[in-house]
């Protein structure tokens, strides 16, 4: 049995790294589940990349050497929640959820 010792544990060590090579997190067949994660990930860059060029823009229109009248005044009037007397305000009532 000792000859073949040696022989056993090299062809366990061969067939585990041969599972690993095919199964693994990095394997052959996990291909595609890396192709849509890296998907994933790109559609969430994009949309994260579109809101931060959005808040970019306010807070530059919210600086005073280029302060924007109208984005002040709706910033205000959104953390205050008052409206000017000459504004139209509609009510929409709420739905009810009907289950």
């Amino acid at each position: 049995m000792k000859p073949y010792r040696t022989s056993i544990v090299l062809l366990l060590l061969f067939a585990y790294l041969g599972v690993q090579a095919l199964t693994g997190e990095r394997g052959l067949l996990s291909g595609a589940s890396r192709d849509a994660l890296l998907t994933q990930r790109a559609e969430q860059l994009a949309h994260l990349t579109e809101q931060r060029r959005d808040l970019e823009t306010r807070v530059r229109y919210l600086r005073t050497d280029s302060l924007s009248k109208d984005l002040l005044e709706e910033r205000a009037r959104a953390v205050i929640g008052f409206s000017d007397p000459r504004d139209y305000v509609i009510r929409i009532p709420a739905q009810t959820v009907q289950g």
